[in-house]
């Protein structure tokens, strides 16, 4: 176990970048494929948004374009702060109203979205680091 889990801070980091950006990317390509943005709009508009069209297109592009740039670790940052505005919109519009859980103890809850949240923080705070860490 010494050497448990056998990869590096930079390696781990790695994979936290590439796995969070596979899960926000999951999304919008789905959406995309399975034709949901029409229906995705008309619950934003029925929770009151105007021009819900226009407001997915908008959030299934960021999840592509920062989910790229996580990918290749590029504007780290600010893709993570862009991911981050998605979770708390999510938590805010859809999940809170839904309780914690997502699976098994409860449908749709905030857990998910939480955790998405915290690794986009953990990833900018990395990113930041690393940035002071190369100026010093």
């Amino acid at each position: 176990m010494n050497k448990f889990p056998f990869l590096s801070f930079p390696q781990a980091m790695l994979l936290l970048r590439v796995a969070i950006a596979i899960m926000f990317m999951a999304h919008a390509v789905t959406r995309i494929a399975n034709g949901t943005i029409p229906r995705f709009a008309g619950f934003l508009e029925d929770k009151g948004f105007i021009y819900g069209l226009a407001v997915v297109w908008a959030i299934t592009a960021v999840e592509i374009v920062c989910g790229s740039l996580l990918i290749v670790g590029k504007y780290t940052r600010w893709a993570a702060a862009g991911l981050m505005v998605i979770c708390l919109g999510g938590i805010a519009i859809v999940h809170a109203a839904k309780g914690w859980f997502v699976g098994e103890h409860g449908a749709g809850g905030v857990e998910y979205s939480i955790v998405l949240f915290v690794a986009c923080v953990v990833i900018a705070a990395s990113d930041r680091w690393r940035a002071e860490t190369r100026l010093a």
